[in-house]
């Protein structure tokens, strides 16, 4: 199981990025940053805009973990 709150702070802390910032460029406040650290899941939406702001691919974590043949 992905927890995908849990994946986004491990990319942000490794960009050493402020959380007032990150809360700025989601239009959110502080408190809703941290929320969106402890979820285990997250709305498409949501994660297609964390991505952009944070230059990382989330989905791939979803996509990788289908056990899918991308050849047949």
């Amino acid at each position: 199981m992905i927890h995908i709150g849990s994946i986004i702070k491990e990319k942000f802390d490794e960009l050493g990025l402020p959380v007032s910032w990150f809360a700025k460029e989601l239009c959110c406040d502080r408190t809703n940053v941290y929320s969106i650290f402890k979820r285990e899941s997250i709305d498409t939406s949501l994660l297609v805009k964390i991505s952009i702001i944070l230059n990382h691919d989330f989905f791939r974590y979803y996509s990788d973990n289908l056990g899918i043949n991308a050849d047949k």
